[in-house]
């Protein structure tokens, strides 16, 4: 069975979700980051897995359900990140990260499933911004990750490119929209009715709409 691996930075103020502000402040921005790591965290439990672990930039918190293990980040950019992450692993692991609440089981099970990885070799799952928010691999092999450059619009571009050059049978997953604005959140938010997110972000905005709304005094 596979192996499902979250990245995630432990969601502290300033550190996380950093581009949400100023729409929301640095302690709101961190508390949808701590949501939307909830709801993905609960997905991950509730599909099937050998294993299922929280590769963690920081400490582990009461966000985190039973039945998850916690190893730490290594040191490096993002490609060297996720390729330690992979390293981990002896057989199939799939690997997401924290910006998708609106993940659920469903759309993981192509790449969970009993015939996982039968046909494919890998499995590849495009973000809109460019990105990617899942990356599967029957044999993890550090090296198709390694000086991918990161954060960029053609990170999804080179990574899938770096799968087919290696010859590997390729599957999709749905393309999912990250969190990382504030109008990524919105529009997330909406698609995920029903979560932690959906519910924080919807009490956020609801407050920042009363505040200013509210006549300034002389």
């Amino acid at each position: 069975m596979t192996t499902l691996l979250v990245i995630a930075k432990e969601p502290v103020p300033g550190r996380v979700k950093t581009r949400l502000t100023p729409a929301f402040t640095p302690a709101q921005a961190s508390l949808l980051a701590e949501a939307a790591l909830a709801d993905t965290l609960e997905a991950v439990a509730a599909a099937p897995a050998e294993r299922r672990v929280l590769v963690l930039d920081g400490r582990p918190g009461p966000w985190l359900p039973p039945g998850i293990e916690v190893v730490p980040q290594c040191s490096g950019g993002l490609d060297e990140r996720l390729a330690a992450a992979f390293a981990c692993c002896p057989g199939p692991a799939l690997l997401i990260g924290m910006d998708t609440p609106q993940v659920t089981p469903a759309l993981l099970a192509p790449a969970t499933g009993p015939d996982a990885w039968q046909g494919h070799d890998a499995w590849f799952g495009p973000a809109l911004d460019g990105g990617f928010w899942a990356l599967g691999l029957a044999a993890p092999d550090p090296a198709l990750l390694r000086g991918v450059p990161m954060s960029v619009s053609e990170t999804g571009a080179v990574q899938y490119g770096r799968l087919l050059a290696a010859g590997l049978r390729v599957g999709r997953l749905p393309r999912l929209r990250d969190v990382d604005t504030a109008e990524d959140a919105q529009l997330v938010a909406g698609e995920a009715a029903g979560t932690r997110f959906a519910a924080r972000y919807a009490r956020f905005a609801s407050a920042s709409a009363a505040s200013a709304s509210r006549p300034v005094r002389p």
